[in-house]
């Protein structure tokens, strides 16, 4: 069978506005691997992972890379904070550009969310906070110290030397990672960021972290002397609480985000057409407000959200709410997604990994795939591994 002509629109190629030039609007998302050694470096089963669902995509994003030792928010985490990490960073790039995607890193540092287990016991973050729930990937209930002005200026140092490292390692380019709860948008949210100084406080001066450290990147690409480099940043647009973030807050830092030398804007969100909550036009999803928000600047707007067959990946594009569409679980239980499409056997996609197979039959870490099974009701999951058995399934 060959590819039904609907998808056409996907496999556009698009060029940046820094002449970096993507062959399709098909992206990998970020998505934790728990795969990485103690050392934070990949592994076989990681890079296998990557090199099963890297064909046919146009960019691949990594999975969160911490630019620093504090910094690291979850076990398995790869790390870029010296230079004995270069050659695994390497091995990462190689793998997620070995079928034509550009590869982007992730760069990240957990703040509040930090595992504490590895810095002595205390987590930075803006403000000193006493049992606050932040909202990661998952609720953490953090007790952090407030970080001094010279412990800033130290994180922006390193948010700089990861990049660094990423381009000599042969990333294509880099993605801030201020979603989810972290560091950049702990700073970003009134929630986390009480801070009475020229990093907190006001929503301009809230802004300031995120934006000295785009600029810092900014500044590592100049010296290199790679305008071609490509610099993204991912943000999640609302928070839930009278100080969480609102759409219009949002849009002020993507405003700001469109005056700098910056490639994209990556959209962190649950539900691709989720629409906005509060500050902004409520009928409008949040997408099609960072899109007005971004238009003429020249900066690309990549959406997420739930994405999991070919199907859902074009209405998504066809919304003409983002130039480039974000594929995660689809990616995670479709190995072959790209290859699907090319087929003409789209309908064929699974919208949930098949629990009667194992780890290695998924192509996924086992720390992953552990991970994944913990979403699992624990009776379905001893049926499917008892039937699995009585099939002799691998």
């Amino acid at each position: 069978m060959n590819m039904n002509p609907k998808f056409n629109p996907l496999f556009t190629p698009y060029t940046f506005n820094n002449g970096a030039t993507v062959p399709n609007r098909l992206t990998i998302a970020p998505m934790t691997h728990w795969a990485s050694d103690a050392q934070g470096h990949t592994t076989p089963s990681e890079l296998a992972y990557i090199e099963a669902r890297a064909y046919g995509f146009g960019l691949f994003i990594s999975a969160a890379i911490a630019v620093s030792r504090e910094g690291i928010a979850f076990t398995g985490q790869p790390v870029a904070f010296s230079e004995g990490d270069l050659s695994s960073l390497s091995r990462m790039a190689k793998a997620m550009k070995s079928q034509g995607a550009l590869a982007i890193a992730q760069l990240q540092h957990g703040g509040a969310a930090a595992l504490t287990e590895l810095n002595g016991g205390i987590a930075y973050a803006p403000s000193k906070l006493e049992g606050q729930v932040v909202d990661t990937a998952i609720k953490v209930t953090a007790t952090t110290e407030a970080l001094s002005s010279e412990g800033i200026e130290s994180l922006i140092a390193d948010f700089a030397r990861a990049a660094e490292l990423a381009l000599r390692a042969g990333f294509d380019g880099v993605e801030l990672h201020g979603a989810n709860g972290y560091l950049l948008q702990q700073f970003f949210s009134a929630k986390t960021n009480k801070r009475e100084d020229a990093w907190g406080g006001s929503l301009e001066k809230r802004m300031a972290l995120p934006l000295a450290v785009v600029e810092a990147v900014m500044a590592v690409r100049a010296r290199y002397e790679r305008p071609d480099f490509i610099i993204g940043y991912r943000l999640t647009p609302e928070e839930a609480g009278d100080e969480g973030l609102t759409m219009g807050q949002t849009l002020s830092l993507i405003k700001a985000l469109s005056t700098k030398d910056l490639q994209y804007v990556h959209m962190s969100l649950q539900g691709y057409a989720n629409k906005a909550r509060r500050e902004a036009d409520t009928t409008k999803t949040r997408l099609e407000l960072a899109k007005e928000c971004l238009s003429g600047s020249g900066v690309a707007l990549i959406g997420v959200g739930g994405l999991r067959t070919p199907d859902q990946a074009l209405d998504a594009y066809n919304s003409h709410t983002a130039d480039i569409v974000a594929i995660g679980l689809g990616v995670l239980v479709n190995p072959d997604f790209v290859r699907l499409i090319e087929r003409g056997e789209e309908r064929k996609a699974r919208k949930t990994p098949n629990i009667f197979r194992n780890a290695a039959y998924h192509q996924i870490p086992q720390p992953m795939w552990n991970m994944m099974m913990t979403f699992v009701p624990k009776p379905v999951l001893g049926f499917a591994t008892f039937v699995g058995r009585l099939l002799g399934w691998q």
